[in-house]
This record gives structure tokens, C-alpha cells and sequence, in this order.
């Protein structure tokens, strides 16, 4: 591994530590929770739903300040992380550690004395699958990283529907089955054009490993799984006639997207983006930037959709 290029201390502000936070990932967590959390269609008091949220919210915060904390020395070495705040010696990283510990046991217990022990234990798996199993385990030793990492990602909808009725039905594992399936074609759509960094961090990252073209293959192959699940949703009694729209019209656009990569260049050339930012990039890796762009917003479309639907109490498409 490539020695990381030393840096000046300096001293840190108030956004530092928010950024130790991943506020940007933090939202799309809160938001798969409350959507959970709603879709589970228990009542459950304001006051106890703004709590759990807020648990998972600070979870999240948690596992991302160990995160960066055990993973500075790799963020050092590659352009897209070397301005977080420890590589670039803003924060401390005992600070940062320290910090990620008292947030995960802030968190796990808060949510277990106010809302329930379900969710608790759900959320204290779910950090602890994230900082120790993915970061410390599975990033920097198999390829497969992401596949199996995203389990971490996928659970907090889970964890909302624990919170809301204190149980965890086949309807909860299907919200949390579309993240996980989701995650694999997202990540490696933006590994294409960012491998320069992996390899040169020394994370097996599949195009590092298996190279671009297997990569781009294996985009194929789980959009191809993973678009037909969208709309299982529809069919359990947790969609409605508009989710299922959704789900059909956005996840056909994604296999056309997915299929567009498999059939191009990405991934070949040496280092395809322009600057340090994730979507200005050269013609070849247009299309895998392309993909990972729209797969956030497909994600989201998803959920907010069950949202809406539940929110204004439409009715479900239908069930078995």
C-alpha cells in the first residue's frame, strides 16, 4: 500500500464534526426508516416515531464516525475521501472514535428505553455489522464486500417497522431486500470510475479485482434481479396501484441503464473523471456515472412513493 501523504494539523470547526456524521448517507438512512417505521401502519405515538427516528439517526452517525476513524489511512490515499476531516488531520482520530462509540450507545439504549428492545437490538446489530463486519472485515478483504456489507444499509427500515409495532414481518425483510439488492449495482456503477483510488488504497473492489468488463457484467446481472423485486411490493399488500408505476417505469429505466454499461467502456480507462467530484467524468464512464446517479434516485422514488401511499391512506394494490 502506498504510504499516505503526511498532514499538517489543523484546527477543527464544528462541520468537521458534523461531517464525521455523513449527514448526506444519514439522510437516505432516516428516510428508509420513516418509511418503515409509517409503512409498518401501527400507531405509535408522535413524540416515541420522532424519537426512534432520531435513534437511528444518530446510529447512523455513529457507524460513520467509526468508519472514518478505522478507515482514515485509506481515505488519505484516495481523491473522492482525502478531504474528510481525520485523513485530513482536521479531527483527531480518537475524537472520532470516541465519538462513534458514545453516539452508538447513545443511540442503542435511548431506543431501547423509550420505544422497545426489538429496535434496539436491531439498530446495535446494525452498527455493529457496519463499523466491525463491513469496515474492519469484509472492505479490506474480499471483493464481495459490498454485496455482503449491504446488509448494514439495507436494515434500517427493518428497524423503523421494529420500532413502530415490535415485530418484524416479511413486509419489513422486502423493504430491506430492495436495499440490499440495490446496493451491488449502485456501488459498482461508481467503483468503474473510481477504481484508480481503490487500487491504489489496496480495497479489493470488484473492477480491482475481477476488472470492468466482469464488472459490468455483474451490474447486469443483479439489476436483472433486483428491478423484478421492486415490484413484489405491489403484490403484498405493501404497494399500491402507484407504487407499482413507479417501480415498472423507473426499474425499466434502470436496466436500460444497466444495460448500456454492460455494453460499454467504463471501467477501462486509467482514471475517467475530470476532478475530484463524482459525476464530471470523461465520455467512457458517462454511463456508469449515469447509472449510479440514477439508482439514488430510484431508490428514492421507491420509498417515497410507499410514503406517500401509506401517508394519505391510498389503497393497496394487493396481497397474499
Amino acid at each position: 500500500m502506498t504510504p499516505a501523504i503526511p498532514v499538517t494539523a489543523q484546527p477543527a470547526r464544528w462541520q468537521d464534526y458534523v461531517q464525521l456524521l455523513k449527514p448526506r448517507v444519514m439522510s437516505l438512512v432516516v428516510f428508509t426508516g420513516a418509511t418503515g417505521l409509517i409503512c409498518a401502519g401501527a400507531p405509535i405515538h408522535p413524540l416515541l416515531g420522532a424519537v426512534a427516528i432520531l435513534c437511528i439517526a444518530i446510529g447512523a452517525g455513529a457507524s460513520a464516525a467509526l468508519n472514518m476513524w478505522y478507515d482514515a489511512d485509506i481515505d488519505a490515499l484516495m481523491r473522492r475521501t482525502r478531504g474528510r476531516p481525520v485523513p485530513a488531520g482536521r479531527v483527531q482520530g480518537a475524537e472520532a472514535l470516541s465519538m462513534g462509540v458514545v453516539l452508538s450507545l447513545l443511540s442503542v439504549m435511548f431506543m431501547g428505553v423509550a420505544v422497545n428492545w426489538l429496535a434496539a437490538g436491531l439498530l446495535a446489530f446494525t452498527i455493529f455489522f457496519y463499523a466491525v463486519v463491513y469496515t474492519m472485515w469484509l472492505k479490506r478483504s474480499t471483493a464481495q464486500n459490498i454485496v455482503i456489507g449491504g446488509l448494514a444499509g439495507a436494515l434500517p427500515p427493518v428497524i423503523g417497522w421494529a420500532a413502530a409495532t415490535g415485530t418484524v414481518p416479511l413486509n419489513a425483510w422486502l423493504l430491506c431486500a430492495i436495499i440490499f439488492m440495490w446496493t451491488p449495482p449502485h456501488f459498482w456503477a461508481l467503483s468503474l470510475y473510481t477504481s484508480e483510488d481503490y487500487e491504489k488504497a489496496g480495497v479489493p473492489m470488484m473492477p480491482v479485482v475481477a476488472g470492468a468488463k466482469s464488472t459490468r457484467k455483474q451490474i447486469l446481472i443483479y439489476s436483472l434481479l433486483f428491478t423484478p423485486l421492486c415490484l413484489v411490493p405491489a403484490f403484498t399488500g405493501l404497494g399500491g396501484l402507484t407504487y407499482l408505476a413507479v417501480a415498472a417505469g423507473g426499474g425499466l429505466i434502470f436496466l436500460i441503464l444497466a444495460w448500456r454499461v454492460f455494453k460499454s467502456r467504463a471501467g477501462d480507462a486509467a482514471d475517467p473523471r475530470q476532478d475530484d467530484g463524482l459525476y464530471d467524468v470523461k465520455a467512457a464512464a458517462k454511463d456508469a456515472r449515469n447509472l449510479f446517479a440514477f439508482s439514488i434516485l430510484y431508490l428514492t422514488l421507491l420509498f417515497a412513493t410507499l410514503l406517500a401511499e401509506h401517508l394519505l391512506d391510498l389503497p393497496a394494490f394487493g396481497g397474499f
